[in-house]
């Protein structure tokens, strides 16, 4: 039953309909109206330094929390940033990663250079933006081109399309491969992605086993560490890598494996 409500609930979202921002709507009226008459009698008693404009009301949140401090982008951003600081490269690029979350805070203390496939209009301090498709062939110019790299919650996406990438079922290694080679031998590599059992939810993203990206990384790199948040929203730092958990994928089905590793 819960996993119905959860697809129904996916689905009239994908449209732009929230039945949870609904219900909590419904609930908020009564005390919107409460307040504002209390508000307009206060008025009346005033010296009306603010008038009383036209109203929005702003009717669920007061069943809010005071912020999200849990899920994937919430702890990877901060986990890695704090990582970049500690590190603190010559040179750092990013490659897809959110630029309101993980590029804000290293922004915030150093400079870092950012590609995507999708434009960014802004200007903004400490940020060299470059568009680009990194399924593409690598320029030579790019080719051990850092001593850092950051590629968090982005590589699930290549080659699906939703991004206006060209479909490619083999996008996601076609981006692997770029990263590796736009990395300096000795560089440090900040790589997130969905992790449980390995399969595409298309168009959104892929997930990945623990156990094929590891694969992927044993001739290329060096794990130095690895966290994942569970399918709860709740970090786990620095914990080893165990076989078992490997192959049960540290009991995700669909969690977020944090990689810090040096490139061979």
């Amino acid at each position: 039953m819960k996993k119905l409500m959860r697809s129904i609930h996916g689905f009239l979202a994908t449209f732009g309909f929230d039945p949870r921002k609904t219900i909590h709507a419904v609930r908020g009226l009564p005390a919107y109206y409460r307040d504002r008459g209390r508000l307009k009698n206060q008025m009346a008693a005033s010296a009306r330094e603010f008038p009383l404009a036209r109203s929005r009301p702003c009717l669920g949140d007061r069943f809010a929390k005071s912020g999200a401090a849990r899920g994937h982008y919430f702890h990877q951003d901060l986990l890695v940033a704090r990582r970049v600081h500690l590190n603190n490269p010559q040179r750092h690029v990013d490659v897809g990663s959110r630029v309101d979350g993980f590029v804000a805070h290293v922004a915030s203390f150093r400079k870092i250079e950012v590609i995507d496939i999708r434009p960014l209009e802004n200007n903004i301090a400490n940020v060299t933006f470059k568009q680009a498709d990194m399924m593409s062939p690598l320029p030579e110019g790019l080719q051990g081109y850092c001593d850092s790299l950051s590629c968090l919650h982005t590589i699930e996406h290549f080659g699906l399309g939703r991004y206006g990438d060209p479909v490619n079922y083999g996008g996601y290694r076609l981006g692997l491969d770029n990263l590796h080679a736009m990395l300096k031998p000795g560089g440090k590599h900040y790589f997130s992605t969905p992790i449980g059992p390995q399969r595409i939810e298309f168009n959104a993203h892929r997930i990945f086993s623990v156990a094929f990206l590891l694969d992927y990384f044993r001739d290329k790199y060096r794990v130095d560490a690895f966290s994942f948040v569970d399918d709860r929203g709740d970090l786990y730092e620095d914990v080893p890598l165990d076989n078992e958990d490997i192959q049960n994928n540290y009991g995700c089905s669909y969690g977020c494996g944090i990689f810090e590793m040096t490139r061979l």
